[in-house]
C-alpha cells in the first residue's frame, strides 16, 4: 500500500472525520443542514475532500429514488456519508453531484484550533 496524501483544509469551520480527524470539508461548502443521514441529521455539500467512492446504487430515500455511492474517509476508512450520482425526481436534480456528510460522523474544527497545528 503507497503513501497516503490528504488535502488540508483552512476556513473559518473545517468539519473532520470523527475517528482519525481527517478533514472532510470546509463550513463555506455547505448548501443545506437540513437534511436526514441513516444516523440523524446531516449536512450537504458542495465539495469533500479526503474521501473515496464505494459502488454506485440505487436507493430509496426520503425524497424519493436516487443513485447515490457511499463515501468513505481516506484515511480510516470509515463511512461519513454519500455522494448524489442521480436524482429520478425533477426537484430533486439539484442534489446531483453533491454529498451528504452524516453529522454524528464529523466534528467541527474552529480556526483557533487550527492555528495550534502550526
Amino acid at each position: 500500500m503507497g503513501k497516503i496524501f490528504l488535502e488540508y483544509l483552512s476556513g473559518p469551520k473545517i468539519y473532520e472525520c470523527a475517528a482519525c480527524h481527517t478533514h472532510l470539508a470546509d463550513s463555506d461548502q455547505i448548501v443545506s443542514k437540513s437534511f436526514q443521514g441513516r444516523q440523524g441529521r446531516a449536512y450537504l455539500f458542495e465539495t469533500v475532500a479526503n474521501v473515496s467512492q464505494g459502488e454506485s446504487e440505487k436507493r430509496r430515500l426520503i425524497t424519493g429514488w436516487h443513485i447515490v455511492v457511499d463515501i468513505h474517509c481516506n484515511r480510516c476508512h470509515s463511512i461519513v456519508g454519500w455522494k448524489y450520482e442521480e436524482a429520478f425526481e425533477e426537484n430533486q436534480k439539484y442534489k446531483e453531484g453533491k454529498f451528504i456528510i452524516e453529522k454524528a460522523m464529523v466534528v467541527k474544527q474552529s480556526a483557533h484550533a487550527q492555528d495550534d497545528w502550526s
